[in-house]
């Protein structure tokens, strides 16, 4: 069954950098936005770029991303001439073994790719927060005709160390690219999506592999391979919202930007939607006594306090007299009475009983001791609980460092 092109999503990451927040599940499953988890945005590119066909590659706690992935209907991707698949690591017949790193992931799944015979492959992170349309990244590789293409955007020069950066020609040809350097000769950082021609790629996987001393890795190994080779490397340049969710800080700037109609992250543009697994709950409940103001709330929340510059997902109950603002609320949460929240991530499920006190306004700390609180998932905070800012607990309420 020939495609002219498929997307591979690398989905498979640990999220250490969100700590307590990915302890159960993987990166790409945490939620997002009120209603999207973080899956949602590669998979509705997909979707919307025209590619039906995606290979999910998950290896890290998969459980709850693989239940909400489903059958990819959500997305239009359960065609039965394509659709979403489901990949972890391969169990052959001498046993299986993890993924080794993001170029490995491919390798192992080299026979997925090949039942498809595609032209081109589409390589995706599965931890961004962005619109972008893959179809036309496609359309200039093949202008280019390049053996890979790699989607740029210009970063401040004070973390253009913590990317890949590449230098380019006025073609757009990249000349140069050094993964994470320590002094970075430009501020033109990879956004971790490829577009390769599978042939070429095809056959730099295998190398790869059969070299002992290689970490397997897409921006340490392959990348760099192909251009010492003199393959033709080109980028492609984006301009729009793009943010990496990867630490608890950018996670929650990325929800605040959500609420700011400057930021250039729209999700009520119906011209390129992003698509989220519904979910059956009632309508919200806004007591008489709430106060809801500059904030996203989704189905199922009963709100009877004050909340303000906040991002509530389904099922979040905001009790009389609880105060929540610029806090990220997910599925489940509960705030008791005369409870307040400010400056917060709080996971899923968990409950911060009567007269609690988690975080504060950076006015009101140290600026050296400020910083988000963080509360696990399932984590019940007995009453009158104070938990400082920059404090993270876990699932027990206890303490954990970052």
């Amino acid at each position: 069954m020939k495609k002219e092109c498929i997307a591979m999503l690398l989905a498979g990451g640990q999220g250490s950098r969100l700590y307590v927040l990915t302890s159960e599940m993987a990166k790409p499953a945490v939620p997002f936005g009120g209603k999207y988890r973080i899956i949602d945005f590669p998979l509705s590119n997909c979707t919307n770029s025209g590619i039906d066909t995606v290979g999910v590659l998950t290896q890290y706690r998969p459980l709850e991303l693989n239940s909400h992935i489903g059958s990819g209907q959500p997305w239009d991707l359960d065609a039965s001439t394509g659709g979403v698949h489901i990949l972890p690591p391969y169990q052959g017949a001498k046993g299986g073994t993890w993924y080794k790193g993001t170029a490995n992931a491919i390798y192992q799944n080299i026979g997925f790719v090949d039942n498809y015979d595609p032209e081109y492959v589409v390589i995706l992170s599965g931890d961004h927060i962005y619109k972008m349309d893959y179809a036309d990244m496609v359309q200039k590789h093949k202008e280019a005709a390049a053996a890979c293409t790699i989607s740029v955007m210009e970063v401040p020069w004070s973390d253009a160390s913590r990317f890949g950066i590449m230098s380019v020609n006025e073609a757009g040809q990249i000349t140069e690219f050094a993964e994470k350097p320590k002094e970075p000769k430009s501020n033109l950082a990879s956004m971790g999506i490829y577009v390769f021609t599978w042939a070429d790629l095809r056959r730099y996987l295998t190398e790869d592999e059969a070299d002992p001393a290689s970490e397997n890795d897409f921006g340490k190994n392959i990348i760099p391979k192909m251009l010492n080779d003199g393959m033709k490397m080109q980028s492609y340049r984006f301009d729009g919202y793009w943010k990496d969710v990867g630490t608890l800080e950018s996670l929650w700037d990325a929800n605040m930007d959500m609420l700011s109609p400057d930021s250039g992250l729209d999700l009520l543009d119906e011209s390129w939607p992003i698509y989220a697994r519904s979910m059956s709950a009632p309508a919200a409940f806004l007591g008489s006594n709430a106060k809801v103001n500059h904030s996203a709330f989704n189905r199922g929340c009963e709100l009877e306090g004050i909340v303000e510059n906040s991002v509530l997902s389904q099922g979040v109950t905001v009790a009389p007299g609880a105060e929540v603002s610029y806090s990220v609320l997910f599925p489940g949460v509960t705030v008791e009475a005369g409870a307040v929240v400010k400056y917060a991530i709080l996971g899923e499920g968990c409950r911060v009983g009567a007269g609690c006190k988690v975080g504060c306004d950076p006015a009101e700390a140290d600026p050296d001791k400020w910083g988000l609180a963080v509360v696990a998932p399932g984590c019940q905070l007995e009453a009158g609980r104070v938990v400082a800012p920059k404090i993270m607990l876990n699932k027990n309420g206890e303490e954990v460092s970052r």
